[in-house]
């Protein structure tokens, strides 16, 4: 069984997910239906993905997009940042809606704060009003900065419920992730591994650590993430790996081993900077 994480605003979700970054259109459907059948209660998508079609198609053929079968799914997507506003954020939802072929998603959120664009104010706007209408249950940002939290709470009234950030061993955002344990945000980590880079990291920590509890690796990381209180989407297309990710709660690393983790904590991100970067 998956644990899960209360939210501030009452909602449950399940702490690992399924990430589909980086997965084509007709790829993804196997994907998301081998997650399914292991036990994955939680997909993390986007429109900036280009594949919401695909999770679509396999929702309805698993069934997980109506009646029951939905309720026991917690459902992500996000924003594309060259629909922020409102108008064109509502416009957007309706669009990204239909592709997944669901009548509400779990969270919706904004997925990069783009502050040379501002429009996170505007777009908040439209993310209310869809919740106010039962469309969406909690609202969420991904990549947001402590300074962006403040500005969007200054101009809305609001914090987001979750955060998504980069965040593993080598990249810690402890500034930020601390920020959010204050502000009653959840941490949502994406890229747990580094893209992998970190199941070398340490000069072969992971490893021995691995070997002590005959796990792999990526378990030994992904449980580190747990053990934090972070919500983590690992991404696997092969289901073996898909059962590893989820298998994280029948062991527990030492509070040394945990401390020896929290060591590796690095200068250098894996992905991009949330002050320059857009998923246009």
């Amino acid at each position: 069984m998956i644990e899960t994480i209360s939210l501030r605003d009452g909602n449950t979700i399940p702490q690992i997910g399924l990430g589909v970054l980086r997965i084509d259109d007709e790829g993804v459907v196997p994907v998301v239906e081998s997650a399914l059948e292991v036990g994955y209660r939680h997909i993390d998508g986007a429109a900036g993905y280009n594949n919401e079609a695909g999770v679509g198609r396999a929702l309805a053929s698993t069934g997980f997009n109506n009646g029951e079968l939905r309720k026991q799914l917690w459902l992500t997507t996000k924003l594309r940042d060259s629909e922020q506003g409102y108008d064109s954020a509502l416009k957007a939802f309706e669009r990204q809606l239909n592709l997944l072929q669901v009548e509400y998603v779990d969270m919706y959120m904004i997925h990069w704060p783009t502050p040379f664009d501002w429009r996170s104010d505007e777009t908040w706007k439209a993310f209310v009003r869809l919740r106010e209408e039962g469309r969406i249950r909690t609202l969420g940002v991904c990549n947001f900065l402590p300074e962006h939290l403040d500005k969007l709470h200054e101009q809305t009234g609001e914090y987001p419920t979750v955060n998504q950030i980069e965040l593993h061993p080598t990249w810690q955002q402890r500034n930020v992730v601390e920020y959010c344990k204050s502000h009653d945000i959840a941490v949502e980590a994406y890229s747990p591994m580094a893209r992998g880079a970190d199941l070398k990291a340490g000069d072969g920590l992971i490893e021995s650590i691995a070997q002590k509890h005959g796990v792999s690796e990526a378990q030994v990381i992904l449980r580190w993430h747990i053990e934090n209180g972070t919500i983590i989407i690992p991404k696997s297309v092969h289901a073996e790996r898909q059962r590893q990710n989820i298998d994280l709660f029948g062991f527990s690393l030492t509070e040394e081993e945990h401390h020896a983790i929290d060591a590796l904590d690095g200068p250098q991100r894996a992905g991009h900077d949330p002050l320059t970067f857009t998923y246009a």
